[in-house]
């Protein structure tokens, strides 16, 4: 029904909306990237493990699955402490402007981790968003480090898409989700302890802290995990994947409204992020034209 699908569509806003909050929680939060990582895969990975109790689903994978998990949530944890890490050196905006060069990321490491040929258009849209990142990066050389780590979560991020897009062949995505959540959380956990860093200290947050890392692990990652997951059975990946590109979108503009000032770029920072989501815009409008004929040209070999 038309109405389910307009209800599904909002649904999917609201998740993107959400997880563009996430990075503004990552500026509220006082504590550092890696504490900050573990307290949001450990709380996250608890309400998984109770969802899928509830739900009566199987935790039971094969030993080669587990052990992609393994490597996935160890990814997954590399790809967060380095997005976060981004936005205490840098700001939200730096971080989410670079991190938007992910599906860019992706469309070009396709080609090598499935082995086809490179389409002539991911070329160019490649040269587009360096030239994007180069408006970006002149702004102001005191975020080149943020920067830095921004693109290298990206790429983290794109990788770890890469094996879930496999997975979820499969498997189911809360399954999926804990084992990599609770692999990447006891991977941190092990740097923890042989650091040293598990002590009286660790565990004494301000009320604040305590209260954002809650919103941050439940309604940020295990909500809208689990509510992406549900939303397409209604909607068409394509929709999917072009209204997940907003997020950079509205977290620099959540960002704007919660830290005003310390938020504001110069014009040639906004052209550069216009640029880069233009760019994976249009790479995915060209994507699903593509798919479409090939899908035309199969059912015009059927009848």
């Amino acid at each position: 029904m038309p109405n389910d699908k307009l209800k599904n569509y909002l649904h999917l806003h609201l998740i993107v909306f959400i997880w563009g909050f996430t990075a503004v929680l990552g500026k509220l939060i006082t504590i550092d990237a890696m504490p900050l990582v573990w307290y949001r895969m450990t709380i996250a990975a608890s309400l998984i493990f109770v969802f899928i109790l509830l739900r009566g689903y199987s935790f039971k994978v094969s030993s080669k699955t587990f052990l992609v998990l393994l490597l996935a949530g160890i990814i997954i944890a590399l790809h967060w402490l380095t997005f976060f890490k981004a936005i205490k050196v840098s700001n939200v905006s730096v971080a989410l402007a670079t991190m938007s060069t992910g599906a860019l990321f992706t469309s070009l490491l396709e080609p090598i981790w499935y082995g086809r040929k490179m389409i002539w258009y991911e070329v160019v849209f490649g040269l587009m968003v360096v030239f994007g990142l180069y408006l970006i990066f002149n702004v102001d050389t005191a975020f080149s480090l943020g920067m830095g780590l921004a693109l290298l979560s990206a790429l983290l991020g794109s990788v770890f898409t890469l094996i879930n897009g496999q997975l979820i062949k499969t498997h189911k995505p809360s399954t999926i989700s804990f084992y990599e959540l609770m692999s990447g959380g006891f991977f941190i956990s092990v740097y923890l302890v042989i650091n040293g860093s598990f002590n009286k200290s660790f565990f004494t947050l301000p009320f604040s802290d305590w209260f954002f890392v809650f919103i941050l692990a439940s309604v940020c990652t295990a909500y809208a995990f689990i509510a992406a997951i549900k939303v397409m059975r209604f909607i068409s990946p394509y929709t999917v994947m072009l209204t997940t590109n907003l997020e950079p979108v509205y977290g620099i503009f959540l960002a704007l409204i919660v830290f005003g000032q310390s938020e504001k770029m110069s014009p040639a920072f906004y052209f550069g992020t216009l640029i880069i989501v233009i760019t994976i815009i249009a790479n995915g409008i060209l994507k699903n034209r593509g798919k479409l004929n090939v899908l035309n040209r199969i059912r015009g070999k059927d009848t």
